[in-house]
């Protein structure tokens, strides 16, 4: 019903950046029935938390841990999500998973991408 597929997480030197992007796909997509995409992520040993969401109308939500460093952002026309991820630490190596959610479904309760390993080092 909704494919999403990641890319662009790898390796950065702490202090440096990222660009996370992920497609969406599929027929609640086709028939515009997605109302919120964001990023999630997990670090080993950790349970998943949210980073950042992004509702139809531009409205976001950050993690406490990220805000001012992390802007998430969309292209409506293409179903796409992005994650922009400046002044990295060590702290933000995990796996990123982004997520869709349809009209009525709570974050969290949706649908999830493959995930994208970010790793930061010291």
């Amino acid at each position: 019903q909704v494919q999403l597929v990641e890319s662009g997480g790898g390796l950065v030197q702490a202090g440096g950046s990222l660009r996370l992007s992920c497609a969406a796909s599929g027929i609640i997509v086709a028939t515009a029935r997605i109302v919120g995409m964001g990023w999630y992520r997990q670090a080993p040993g950790l349970q998943r938390e949210l980073v950042a969401t992004i509702g139809n109308g531009g409205s976001t939500n950050y993690a406490d841990s990220v805000k001012g460093r992390f802007t998430i952002s969309r292209d409506n026309a293409r179903n796409t999500v992005y994650l922009q991820m400046n002044s990295l630490k060590p702290e933000d190596t995990a796996v990123y998973y982004c997520s869709a959610i349809p009209y009525g479904v709570a974050w969290g309760r949706g649908y999830w991408g493959q995930g994208t390993q970010v790793t930061v080092s010291s």
